[in-house]
């Protein structure tokens, strides 16, 4: 930062001057403080640039311009003299990135840098800088005694078994709960005690996966490995240290809740958790995945807890929506429902319907203003009625026919039978199957918000909105529901925008290098909204960006995501053919 401020100096250009010529050598690097900049191929206007807009990066590291630029008006830039930029690139690799690299990789190496500048590196850290009790063996055929001693000379509370081919592990508890609890014999082996069902990482593995898989498989130890040999043992309470936050920790308290308050208060420090974590440095994909899988837990306990017996054994409890695709992180509205594998008591399935949805209600998930939650009748009844719906939304499609089938289609099982879910969507998705004129009209839905990109790549603001732009219509919506649209007609199960983007780039569907692009640009707006939600208590609107308040390189970056959504919106309309309609 200090060389560059050396180096600055202010230049003034007066209207058409050119500034840089076509296939011309540049000497300088630009960025606009006032004025305009027109960016020209041949006699073709290209883009308009304004302040904070730099040019031309690429004409220092190639040498020549591909595009002319030419100021429209009087202008004031800062110039950065090409002798600066050259050695700043080769003393600076993430600089050098932003000269080198494609949109995807300046996206991912942009999100890298935030994490890092403005939340700190501690969820970047990895495990083989974390402290870790040593991997002690046994053989399976050993005693609980000698399992028992071993523990106290190595001054752990694990211990690996070794059994064949196959490695378990067995803790403390399991030999005081086989000793006090159930008499077994301090003569009695290991192998009856241990589990077999061992999760591993590796030492060069992040921090945040060991978080991740903890959370989600509720394991409290993690067998790390460096190559075949395991190395040590990484229990939740050193990543809790480390961390200093509570994830792990929380998933344990849910599944002890033994009340409604107890659950109010985990599900209050659940939302709290989303800000913990981005200050953290998590990446949002993660964020999301660990939310995720606590509000999980929470509507399984407390299904657990309200649900008759019947409900619980013959019943698939469903999140929908940003839930279901795991890409929710700060709370917005329920979108739950019931799938029974029968007809129940009308009088219980009510009084559960009530229930459940005023607790999460008490819990902070607000009513869906759609009404797609438990306590809507359309939302919670048997498998037979959804399969008539279903065939329903396809002999009579309109708008909301196809709102409820995405809505639908999006949905993941939390709780009780998963099969029944899975049951549901496969019917639909055979009802679907070769359906192309209903696909193409459910397609359509990309076309409901423009895209707030220019013919000249300039962001489009509304006046309405406070010169602001709206992230989650113009960029968000048209990605989760052209993949949504893809991913139907081709008839996958995964819920998730982005597994189902890597399922249609393996299937040929997209392209390798855009499906890359298209995760990258969706993780980053994914990203600039979840900032702007953390910031809507001192008044921001979440969905809501203002490009005036973004880095120059953000809204580079942001025109670079729309760039691509746009790309995609083309691609949706040919292949399901909307300009036919």
């Amino acid at each position: 930062m200090e060389t560059l401020r050396a180096a600055l100096d202010i230049i003034y250009f007066s209207p058409d001057e050119l500034i840089i010529g076509q296939n011309t050598p540049a000497e300088f690097l630009f960025v606009v403080i006032k004025g305009t900049i027109e960016v020209r191929d041949g006699g073709d206007l290209l883009a308009l640039l304004g302040p904070k807009d730099s040019f031309d990066s690429r004409a220092l590291v190639h040498g020549r311009s591909g595009h002319a630029f030419v100021s429209r008006d009087e202008t004031l830039c800062y110039a950065v003299p090409k002798a600066t930029i050259l050695d700043l690139i080769q003393s600076n690799p993430r600089f050098a990135s932003f000269f080198y690299r494609d949109i995807s990789l300046k996206l991912d190496n942009f999100v890298k840098d935030q994490e890092e500048q403005r939340y700190g590196s501690t969820m970047r850290a990895r495990i083989s800088e974390l402290f870790m009790r040593p991997a002690t063996f046994i053989d399976a055929g050993d005693t609980i005694e000698t399992a028992g001693h071993v523990m106290h000379d190595a001054d752990s509370n694990a211990l690996l078994v070794r059994d064949g081919e196959r490695t378990g592990i067995v803790t403390g508890m399991n030999l005081s709960k086989a000793v006090v609890l159930r008499r077994q014999s301090i003569r009695a082996p290991v192998r009856d005690l241990a589990h077999f069902d061992l999760v591993t990482l590796k030492s060069d593995d992040l921090v945040s996966t060991a978080l991740v898989l903890m959370t989600k498989l509720n394991k409290r130890r993690i067998a790390i490995r460096e190559g075949d040999r395991f190395i040590g043992i990484l229990e939740d309470i050193d990543v809790l240290g480390f961390l200093a936050g509570s994830a792990q920790l929380l998933a344990g308290r849910i599944e002890r809740a033994a009340s409604r308050d107890d659950l109010l208060v985990a599900a209050r420090e659940t939302a709290a958790q989303v800000r913990t974590l981005r200050r953290q440095g998590v990446a949002v994909e993660l964020i999301g995945e660990i939310i995720s899988d606590l509000n999980q837990r929470l509507f399984s306990k407390l299904f657990e807890m309200l649900a008759p017996a019947e409900f619980r054994s013959s019943g698939c409890l469903i999140v929908m929506g940003s839930e279901g695709r795991g890409e929710q992180t700060i709370r917005t509205d329920q979108d739950n429902g019931i799938i029974l594998r029968n007809s129940v008591d009308q009088a219980q399935l009510n009084t559960f319907r009530s229930q459940f949805s005023g607790a999460l209600a008490e819990f902070g998930f607000p009513p869906c203003p759609g009404q797609v939650m438990v306590s809507n009748p359309t939302w919670s009844k048997p498998l037979s009625e959804y399969l008539a719906d279903f065939r329903s939304w396809l002999a009579l499609p309109d708008a909301t026919s196809h709102l409820n089938l995405a809505i639908f289609y999006d949905a993941r099982c939390v709780a009780g039978d998963p099969a029944l879910l899975a049951e549901a969507k496969t019917s639909l998705i055979e009802l679907v199957r070769g359906e192309q004129a209903f696909l193409a009209h459910f397609a359509r839905a990309i076309d409901l918000f423009a895209t707030p990109i220019g013919l000249f790549k300039n962001l489009i603001t509304s006046e309405a909105n406070g010169d602001a732009l709206d992230l989650k219509k113009g960029g968000i919506f048209p990605v989760v529901h052209g993949v949504r649209s893809l991913a139907l007609e081709q008839g996958l199960m995964e819920t998730a925008t982005d597994r189902r983007i890597a399922r249609l780039r393996d299937m040929g569907v997209l392209r390798d290098d855009f499906a890359r692009e298209l995760t990258q640009a969706f993780r980053f707006m994914l990203m600039l909204r979840l900032d702007g939600q953390l910031a809507a208590s001192a008044g921001a609107s979440g969905t809501l960006v203002r490009p005036s308040s973004l880095s120059s390189m953000e809204r580079d970056l942001l025109r670079d995501a729309f760039h691509i959504v746009k790309e995609f919106r083309d691609q949706i309309s040919r292949h399901f053919n909307l300009g036919m309609f």
